[in-house]
């Protein structure tokens, strides 16, 4: 990959990692639900009216709306709130694995020898950070593993759905889950007013960074070097996400760097390695 892509793509990683920071911090100043209805609300106006869907990918989208934008991004907000930024990045890392089981399941993909090894890793590394002081709650541990299973759903329904362009996909699906969320804030959450007029700029930076950065130019830039790349030249970044929330999540926010933090997360991301990094291709027969 030519030097300047690498670094794209590399800046790609920093704005996903410190968006796990900008969140967290976030959620402090605005109430989760009520945050994530402006991020949505944000990104379908400035993505939706350039854009054009199709009957046929409609039913997939309003579907999407739900396990993406109406469970992953919430749960996530919610998980946050009151986890650590590092643990949180890595729990919810746990997606790739699920996805991987969910497609040996419902998609009869095969699960070899080097998968199940990377499942293996990746649980292990799971089990060693509940082990450890910086997990959060049960609730919070739990909402954390089932947005990362939301999100293992959601690429399943992406690979099954026809080809629908990702900016268009973010717009549409941001657009769907608007009253989704904002009826979730008003059913759990209270004061609304009250906090928009309290909020600072922390929270209305954290709608404008989540929306703009995060989902539309983080994405755009990911996807272009997709089209000029092959895949697994490009994914395999994706490793470095976690490790650079994790050590954003101590310079930035005073987080702790304990042991069980670095097994299990040295653990998680080697079996993400192991099931995201191709194998090794058999030699053909010369005969």
């Amino acid at each position: 990959m030519p030097l300047r892509d690498l670094l794209i793509g590399l800046l790609v990683i920093v704005i996903w990692a410190f968006n796990i920071i900008v969140i967290k911090v976030g959620v402090d100043d605005l109430p989760p639900l009520m945050l994530m209805t402006l991020r949505f609300t944000l990104v379908a106006a400035l993505v939706v009216p350039f854009t054009r869907v199709t009957r046929r990918q409609l039913p997939w989208l309003l579907v999407l709306s739900v396990t993406f934008g109406g469970l992953h991004f919430p749960l996530l907000f919610l998980g946050l709130q009151q986890a650590e930024a590092g643990t949180g990045a890595l729990l919810v890392q746990m997606g790739t694995p699920f996805a991987t089981l969910l497609a040996a399941l419902f998609l009869k993909e095969r699960l070899d020898a080097r998968r199940l090894l990377g499942l293996l890793l990746a649980f292990a590394g799971a089990v060693v950070l509940a082990g450890g002081p910086a997990l959060p709650n049960a609730t919070a541990t739990l909402t954390l593993l089932c947005s990362a299973l939301a999100w293992a759903v959601s690429t399943l329904i992406i690979k099954r759905a026809p080809a629908i362009s990702p900016l268009t996909l973010a717009g549409w699906i941001a657009l769907f889950a608007i009253p989704q969320v904002a009826l979730g804030s008003w059913l759990f959450e209270t004061q609304h007013l009250q906090a928009l007029r309290h909020a600072g700029w922390i929270g209305w930076g954290a709608v404008f960074y989540t929306a703009v950065m995060s989902s539309i130019i983080a994405y755009g830039l990911w996807y272009a070097l997709l089209r000029r790349h092959p895949i697994n030249r490009v994914v395999p970044l994706t490793l470095l996400m976690p490790v650079i929330a994790v050590f954003l999540g101590v310079w930035l926010l005073g987080d702790a760097l304990d042991g069980h933090k670095l097994l299990g997360g040295a653990l998680v991301i080697a079996g993400l390695a192991v099931i995201n990094l191709p194998g090794r291709r058999q030699p053909r027969d010369a005969s």
